[in-house]
């Protein structure tokens, strides 16, 4: 009892990439995260940003088409580490995508704020992607600083 090993947790979760999902997504990082006793901010900080991931994925990755969106949760002591996969087209240059107001839909009246509000809400946030193959979202968040 109460060794190292007991600070580390992993969860994951793979589901169709429809925007109905979106809020079971939520719930199950919620849930996943309350083992760390985040206060309500920081669940909904978690919440809004893994939203704007899956939002991300299903518009621009999958472009409408229902594929599989894989979330991996891992908690080691007091983060919380997030990512969010897709098997989509990709983003060609992730520099300019992550630039706010930046949009390849602007006829979907979208924002272009995702990444933007991801790096708001989270303390971290990476993005790996090769064109024709998927994205992949790292994000991480401190609960209790």
């Amino acid at each position: 009892m109460g060794n190292k090993k007991d600070t580390e947790n992993e969860m994951v979760i793979e589901f169709d990439g429809r925007p109905s999902n979106e809020g079971f997504a939520r719930v199950a990082l919620a849930a996943f995260c309350t083992q760390l006793n985040p206060t309500l901010e920081e669940v909904a900080d978690i919440k809004t940003a893994l939203s704007e991931a899956i939002t991300n994925a299903i518009i621009h990755g999958y472009e409408g088409e229902v594929h599989k969106i894989r979330i991996e949760c891992r908690i080691k002591e007091n983060t919380i580490y997030v990512t969010v996969k897709d098997t989509g087209k990709g983003i060609a240059d992730i520099e300019r995508a992550m630039q706010p107001m930046y949009t390849t839909k602007p006829e979907l009246e979208r924002s272009g704020m995702g990444f933007v509000f991801m790096e708001a809400f989270m303390d971290r946030v990476r993005v790996e992607s090769t064109p024709g193959q998927g994205t992949a979202v790292h994000m991480e968040k401190i609960i209790g600083r």
